[in-house]
């Protein structure tokens, strides 16, 4: 698959900035021709949703050449083709997308409860066209489908809720650290800085346009992602669901035919599928030698704690001392915390997932 985000990246950023009445405008374009369409969003301090969305509205067949216009006048922004984040209106047929005026409680739907900001709007209502478009697939492709969802989850989804300002998880106490990484901070960052003796339109404009290159490489680089690795390592994990009575007749141990990132399936494929009892333990040979390993399912995909974690006795031990303590040949190690191990090979790498199912 192509670098998408390099692709895009390149399109979009290298067109010269026509010149324009400014009016209380910011301008800035991207193959700007007089017919091209307009697309609105505020001017002033920028945040991760408006620069999301406006690159994403860039990837649409009918405003692939739109010029970004940044203003908060409402009488221009009237003039506009769409409106992004600003001007107090929810209306898709006339490409409005703002989400904050009183009574707004719009989410994707598709079981997502967050409220959408406008990232979350466009992504609604494009977010199918834009990924069949980059990914050159039909909009009605199985995999389209998939995909929306999962980018949605894994990646959108927080854009709307940093937005919105809704915590990741309820808090009676501060939280233990710190994390200013995310999408969202980093280009909060990128606005001017209050210290910079120059805050003119101008500088406003080429800040809000590295907030969009920044936003539109993430959003293709996880689409990327999305479709490369997490799509086909779905279907391993769901042929290797399918089978696991085959492993053993628990049907609490799999065995993946190759290595793959399979930890965010395994809790949404044992809903969709009705798998009972849960998935204890994942067999999978070692992507660096023909050694296996063994590990136990997380409890959540947001949590490290183990349904059931490998044997205490086990914790901390290598090789010969394992398997002594053990009673199976060729054990290699287990993990202080005991979420994972490993063995020579794919019959002791089992009978340690056995013998830990017991236990």
């Amino acid at each position: 698959m192509v670098n998408l985000a390099g692709a895009w990246k390149n399109a979009f950023f290298t067109s010269p900035k026509p010149s324009l009445p400014n009016h209380g405008v910011l301008a800035s374009s991207c193959f700007c021709t007089l017919a091209a369409k307009r697309v609105g969003t505020h001017s002033g301090t920028f945040h991760c949703d408006e620069a999301l969305a406006c690159f994403m509205l860039r990837l649409t067949q009918h405003f692939s050449s739109a010029h970004i216009i940044r203003t908060r006048n409402p009488n221009v922004l009237e003039t506009l083709d769409a409106v992004v984040d600003v001007g107090g209106v929810y209306d898709p047929k006339r490409h409005r997308y703002d989400h904050h005026q009183r009574g707004f409680d719009e989410v994707l739907g598709h079981g997502f409860a967050t409220k959408l900001s406008s990232a979350g709007l466009v992504y609604k209502h494009y977010g199918l066209e834009i990924i069949a478009k980059v990914l050159q697939l039909d909009e009605g492709h199985p995999h389209v489908h998939q995909l929306y969802k999962a980018v949605y989850r894994n990646f959108v989804e927080a854009v709307d809720a940093v937005d919105n300002g809704v915590n990741q998880y309820e808090m009676e106490e501060p939280p233990k650290y710190v994390i200013n990484t995310s999408l969202s901070s980093r280009i909060k960052r990128l606005n001017l800085d209050w210290m910079d003796s120059d805050q003119s339109p101008e500088r406003e404009n080429e800040a809000f346009h590295r907030a969009m290159s920044l936003a539109g490489d993430e959003f293709l680089d996880n689409l990327n992602y999305y479709a490369k690795s997490w799509l086909p390592a779905r279907s391993i994990v769901m042929e290797c669901l399918a089978a696991r009575e085959t492993i053993d007749p628990s049907g609490e141990i799999i065995k993946l035919t190759r290595s793959c990132p399979w930890k965010f399936h395994i809790h949404e494929l044992e809903e969709e599928m009705q798998i009972s009892p849960s998935i204890k333990y994942v067999l999978y040979p070692d992507d660096r030698s023909e050694k296996w390993r063994l590990q136990a399912v997380a409890i959540s995909p947001a949590r490290f704690e183990s349904r059931k974690p490998l044997p205490i006795p086990w914790r901390g031990l290598e090789n010969d001392k394992l398997s002594e303590v053990a009673g199976i040949p060729g054990c290699v190690f287990v993990h202080m915390s005991g979420f994972i191990g490993g063995n020579q090979s794919y019959d002791g790498a089992l009978a340690m997932a056995r013998a830990s199912l017991k236990a």
